[in-house]
């Protein structure tokens, strides 16, 4: 089995950290910087990333791969960081202590939108393979998802680290219409869990209060004011607070 590019940093317990399509494990700023004062951080470069830019994988493999890359710990995952930690989860919970996603869905469940969904991550595909990295990556940063990101968070030179082939791949491979549709299984996740959106990201907003409803009583949402999409960057300070806040709860009610 392949292993994916892991960079360690910080001593204390283990949070393993799966960035969003285009990042790489270093995009995580301000947050990263502050959880490693007192936590041993996994920052893992997902499938077709960052120093795993040449692993395929879907998302079944990848949350394994994940889960041998991160080991027993905190799993937080951004967007499609989210769906490979919730497959880690959900597949190897004897790796997964607790689950943080951020800005994540447990997939579509209209066939006609998946297909739809596939079609436009075939069509990003295509133009990453075209027009290459750069231009790819600043028409992505302008979509306005991303709108509330100053020139710090977007990490747009780590992402220009990316390759064509990677990044087309995990499209294809791991993308959101690839995603086969989980809610049923979430109320298997016996772990502590905790659901965050920017309360800018409806979308998301409703998609994490159903994810709570779904999991049950050990899944928490938290909102992060005037944030969208990438709630954790464009407010990490906000973020930051509510995750210790959540960790120290869930580790008093594991006692």
């Amino acid at each position: 089995m392949s292993h994916l590019h892991t960079e360690r940093v910080g001593t204390g317990p283990t949070l393993a950290l799966v960035h969003g399509f285009t990042q790489t494990g270093r995009c995580w700023g301000p947050v990263a910087d502050d959880l490693a004062r007192d936590h041993q951080l996994v920052l893992i470069d997902a499938p077709g990333h960052g120093g795993s830019a040449d692993i395929d994988a879907d998302l079944a493999t990848g949350g394994a791969l994940i889960a041998e890359a991160g080991g027993r710990g905190t799993y937080i995952g951004y967007s499609m960081g989210g769906r490979f930690a919730l497959h880690t989860a959900l597949d190897r919970p004897d790796a997964v202590e607790r689950l943080v996603l951020i800005g994540a869905t447990a997939g579509l469940e209209d066939a006609n939108e998946r297909d739809a969904r596939v079609a436009d991550d075939e069509a990003r595909a295509t133009r990453i393979e075209t027009v290459g990295v750069e231009t790819f990556v600043d028409e992505w940063l302008s979509l306005p998802i991303f709108a509330g990101l100053d020139d710090a968070a977007a990490c747009r030179e780590e992402r220009l680290a990316n390759t064509r082939e990677g990044l087309a791949g995990s499209l294809r491979r791991s993308g959101t219409g690839t995603q086969v549709p989980t809610w049923d299984r979430l109320v298997t996740l016996a772990m502590p869990v905790l659901v965050v959106a920017g309360s800018l990201d409806t979308k998301f907003t409703a998609l994490g209060h159903r994810l709570v409803d779904c999991i049950g009583p050990n899944a928490e949402f938290v909102g992060i004011a005037d944030a969208g999409h990438t709630a954790h960057l464009e407010r990490p300070s906000e973020f930051v607070a509510e995750l210790r806040s959540w960790l120290r709860r869930s580790a008093r009610a594991r006692r």
